[in-house]
């Protein structure tokens, strides 16, 4: 398990890193950043290794430890959404992630009408109801985990292993929307419904009619937040 310190150490490079502060090609050594953030050596070589494993550093024998491009960087991975949700590129991100959702989730959602089991889809009726309820009170955090949850069980019911593995992405995702105030108040009643629809879909095995629910649901979230990255640069990896 990872001390308070190496977590500290990985956060604040990490974040430094994605924002651009720490550009691709800058050199950086371990006994500066010890001094720099007031930790050891040993905790700088920890987090080292951590931020190496998501492709943002490589150590350089006899060099120190060079910032890569972000060609390298493992996008995919729940900590760098994160930390690009809180950066100057959140709108670009927010982009990028709203059409990654965009293409799989609509597709997964019919994958499930086909493939999950009835136990998961009673447990989606079972969490659009409950969201329902919730979002109609207007708790939003409660709504929240449900909802991860919801699309969560979408993706896992696919079949379709990729899909699955994208269950932190979209939990990020939800979690980053609501933590910014980009959800209204209460849940739209047609996001509810439409999440009721989903699930009735892929209980009902109608895979056309559960990739049209979740398409709405996808069009929906763009709409709601395409203001955020109007303007925003694209990002071409080279």
């Amino acid at each position: 398990m990872s001390s308070p310190l190496h977590q500290r150490v990985v956060e604040s490079l990490g974040q430094r890193i994605v924002s651009g502060e720490l550009a691709p090609g800058r050199t950086m050594q371990a006994d500066g950043i010890a001094v720099e953030l007031g930790v050891s050596r040993s905790v700088v070589r920890e987090a080292v290794r951590v931020l190496q494993s998501l492709g943002l550093v490589e150590p350089i024998k006899r060099v120190g430890v060079r910032v890569q491009p972000m060609s390298s960087w493992l996008l995919l991975d729940p900590a760098l959404i994160r930390w690009r949700l809180h950066g100057g590129a959140k709108g670009t991100q927010l982009r990028s992630l709203t059409e990654l959702r965009a293409a799989v989730e609509p597709a997964a959602a019919a994958l499930a009408a086909d493939n999950a089991s009835d136990l998961a889809g009673a447990e989606l009726i079972s969490l659009a109801g409950r969201m329902r309820a919730i979002g109609r009170s207007g708790d939003l955090v409660a709504f929240l985990e449900l909802d991860i949850r919801f699309h969560e069980t979408v993706l896992s019911s696919s079949g379709n292993e990729m899909f699955a593995q994208l269950h932190g992405v979209i939990a990020e995702v939800l979690r980053g929307r609501t933590a910014d105030g980009l959800m209204p108040e209460k849940p739209h009643e047609e996001a509810l419904q439409l999440h009721l629809d989903v699930a009735d879909a892929i209980l009902g095995r109608r895979p056309d009619d559960a990739r049209a629910a979740m398409a709405r649901i996808m069009h929906r979230a763009t709409e709601e937040m395409a203001h955020i990255w109007d303007g925003a640069p694209r990002v071409f990896l080279d």
